[in-house]
């Protein structure tokens, strides 16, 4: 069975009427699925740990991170952990639309909910709304951009360099309201955490940031 609990049937899976104006209220990229996508559109909800789906398994399904965290992982050949995606909201595992099998696993990092829009339904909605096609090739030119700049961010050496290049790449006038916790943060940033709390007292310290719990502030 793995290293995860894994168990199609167990994850709970709401089959009553979803309500999309509250879904999009918060997850606004909720709103691209058009109505007839979401006549078949279905809730998961999955707990810490859980696993999503795994690596071989058939693409059935295409998943939209409404509320938590979903991870996409490998292990190496030291039975470590390896992510490759982390979403706390969003589309997970997009280019898995067009092939036959997953190439991960998906777990849920913390308790998870998520829509699950058929494969095979969504690929006809693309082909026959051109809305929702162009949209669709809008959200996957935004994670292509967001992927480019990780990218960019790894390849810098000091801490100091990657957190002032997330603020100024994923906030808004220097500002970023961060959604995870400060590992989570770390992780994401190619650092251990304990780098990261030093780093950043050093830099409000030194007066480079404004810091008020969640909201991180970038100072000229």
């Amino acid at each position: 069975m793995g290293l995860y609990p894994y168990d199609p049937n167990h994850m709970k899976k709401g089959t009553e009427a979803l309500d999309w104006p509250n879904l999009t209220a918060i997850q606004p990229v909720a709103g691209l699925i058009p109505e007839a996508l979401r006549l078949v559109t279905k809730r998961q909800d999955a707990g810490t740990r859980e696993r999503i789906f795994r690596i071989g398994d058939s693409v059935r399904n295409v998943y939209l991170v409404i509320s938590g965290e979903a991870r996409l992982i490998r292990l190496d050949r030291r039975g470590k952990e390896v992510i490759l995606q982390r979403s706390r909201g969003g589309f997970i595992a997009e280019a898995s639309l067009d092939s036959r099998n997953y190439h991960c696993d998906a777990i849920a990092a913390e308790p998870t909910t998520l829509l699950l829009c058929p494969a095979a339904a969504f690929r006809q909605a693309l082909e026959r709304v051109p809305a929702f096609s162009k949209a669709w090739q809008s959200q996957l030119a935004g994670v292509v951009r967001k992927l480019r700049a990780q990218c960019e961010r790894l390849s810098l050496h000091s801490a100091a360099d990657r957190i002032t290049h997330y603020i100024e790449a994923e906030g808004t006038d220097g500002v970023v309201t961060l959604r995870q916790t400060r590992m989570a943060w770390a992780a994401e940033l190619g650092l251990t955490h304990e780098a990261l709390y030093r780093t950043l007292r050093l830099m409000r310290e030194e007066g480079f940031l404004e810091i008020d719990g969640n909201r991180i502030c970038a100072k000229a």
